[in-house]
Order: structure tokens, then sequence, then C-alpha cells
């Protein structure tokens, strides 16, 4: 089969396109055959390899190093002999190893059957922003009606997810974009939107319940100073090409500092969950939350659409099809 590798770290250049042996499901997992896989930030930022400590933090969360892609949508191949929940033929979505790849494998945990009016490229987009922003704002965040919630990175991946569940559970929503995005941004339900590139949002006289920090560049004091008593901070972003300490001083502090303080600082990791990827795969099917997808890139394209995610400057998700 065909599978996008790199056998080095770099950017995106290192890339290539081979046939590799198609992979055999364990016992738990299912081999899905992918019509569509979605390109992350941690996508790139793993196959850089730098800081190094981006290595070991692959390893730690079970990353395939050298097969990227872990956002997957597409049909079960086949099953493992302990898995009970899917068969053949079975539309799926959710997360999996080496997704840019013409076949890849999944634990039957991981994974949901897709609503089928909800499309290929849609499903693919969900897995890793989806389920950040849903389990960041309503599980860190406690968003409920009313809250003031403000998205810095409105326009990415994670963020348009966000503006939209949001708004879904009542929230008052501020997005934080560039000029080019703030038409876009207030089309998927925002009620302000901020041009970062003319206004400092930490400057404002404006106050939230939440923030939810996709873009990293933001300190923590910054957005403690637009912080209600008792707000929050939910730090999903890095900085575009961190350090060590600007990667992991951030949530040291706020592990260390948020105890103490009526306005916290929490770090957001997006967890596996089947019952919140049915969820979101529901408000899709509803047309209630609309993944916003940038670009289609063809699976011999993978570098490309890394590339052009690693620019900074994506609409929402990028994604791989497999044709």
């Amino acid at each position: 089969m065909k599978a996008i590798v790199y056998h080095e770290y770099g950017p995106p250049d290192v890339l290539k396109c081979e046939e590799v042996e198609k992979p055999v499901p364990k016992d738990n997992e299912v081999l899905i055959k992918v019509r569509a896989a979605s390109v992350n930030p941690l996508d790139w930022r793993v196959m850089k390899g730098e800081p190094k400590v981006v290595r070991i933090a692959a390893k730690l969360l079970g990353l395939k190093t050298g097969r990227p892609g872990v956002d997957v949508a597409g049909e079960v191949e086949a099953v493992g002999r302990k898995v009970t929940q899917f068969k053949p033929g079975d539309r799926v979505f959710g997360g999996g190893r080496g997704a840019f790849a013409e076949y890849a494998t999944s634990t039957e945990k991981n994974i949901v059957m897709k609503p089928e009016s909800v499309t290929f490229e849609q499903a693919a987009s969900v897995y890793v922003a989806g389920l950040t922003a849903l389990q960041g704002l309503r599980d860190k965040g406690r968003i409920q009606p009313g809250t003031k919630a403000l998205i810095n990175g409105a326009a990415g991946g994670v963020g348009t997810f966000a503006v939209q569940l949001a708004k879904t559970f009542g929230a008052k929503v501020t997005g934080v974009c560039s000029t080019r995005n703030l038409e876009m941004v207030k089309s998927i339900g925002a009620d302000t939107v901020i041009d970062y590139t003319k206004k400092d949002f930490t400057k404002l006289a404006m106050h939230y319940d939440v923030i939810l920090e996709c873009v990293g560049n933001k300190s923590l004091s910054e957005c403690r100073r637009v912080l209600n008593p008792k707000g929050r901070t939910l730090m999903v972003g890095a900085p575009h090409d961190p350090t060590l300490v600007s990667m992991i001083g951030p949530f040291i502090k706020a592990l260390l500092t948020s105890p103490f303080m009526s306005r916290k600082a929490i770090p957001v990791l997006g967890k596996p969950s089947q019952k919140d990827l049915n969820f979101l795969g529901e408000l899709i099917a509803m047309g209630r939350l609309t993944p916003v997808i940038d670009r289609v890139y063809d699976l011999n394209e993978t570098a490309d659409a890394l590339q052009y995610l690693e620019q900074g400057h994506a609409r929402g998700k990028v994604i791989v099809a497999v044709r």
C-alpha cells in the first residue's frame, strides 16, 4: 500500500510517499481503508522533532514516529478478534495511527460510526481539534449559557470548532483572528471579532469568564488581566517555533500557581472519547456544527499540506484525501 513516511526528523520535504506493508490489526484494533485524514500542528511538530522534548512526548502519547497522521475517516476493512462494535464495511471516523496512507489501524475505542450525511472530509477533521475544543470548553472551562468566552486563534482548527461549540452551549463569544478571517469567524457564530493586527485583546476593557488560548502568543499574566474573578484561561496552543522553556514553562507555572489564584490557568489536552465523538458527529449531521475546511490535498501532496499548515494561515482544517 502507499503511505507517507519519513526516515529522519526535519521540514515537510522529509516526507515521502512509499510502498509499505499493509498493517494487520491487533486483537483490539480495526483496519481502516482511509478515505480522508486531516493535518494537525502535532503532525509537523513531531515530524520536525524540535525541541527534542517533542520526540519524548510523542513516544509517551503512543504516536507512530515516521508515520504521521492521527485524524482519520474511512471504511472498516478488517477487525481484530476481540473487536465487537465494528465489522467490515462500516464507515467510521476518529483517531488512528499513520493515517496518511491507504490503510491505517485504530483501537476500537478511538473510533465511532460516521453519520450518513457527514462527508468523509468533514469526519476526518474532528478527532484532535473537535475533542480539544469540546472538552476544553465544557469540562475545563465549565461553559454555560451566558458565559463570556474569548477564542484566541478563532480561525484555526481548534478555534473554528470552539466558536461554534461555545455558541451551542449558549455563550457570548468573542473571536480573535486576522483581518482576512473576520467575516468567516463572524459567519460561524462569533458575536464579536477582534483583529489582532490592530488591537491586543489583553489591553482592552472587556473581561471574560473563559479564554481559550489556541495560539500560545499571550502570557498567563496577560490573559489574567482580562479575566473576570474566577475566570479561566484554557491553554491549548504553543508558540510556532517553541523552545523547551516556552513549551513547558507556562504549563508548569499554571500547575504551580493556579491552586492559589481565583483566576485559573488550565492546560487542555483532548482525550479519546466515543461519547464525545458521537456527540460531535450528531451536531454536524444536524447542521449545528460545520467543520471549516480550508484545502483538500491528495495523498501524494501531504508534504504540501503540512507545509501550508505550518505557515500558520490555514482557515479551519486542512484535509488529505485518499482517492
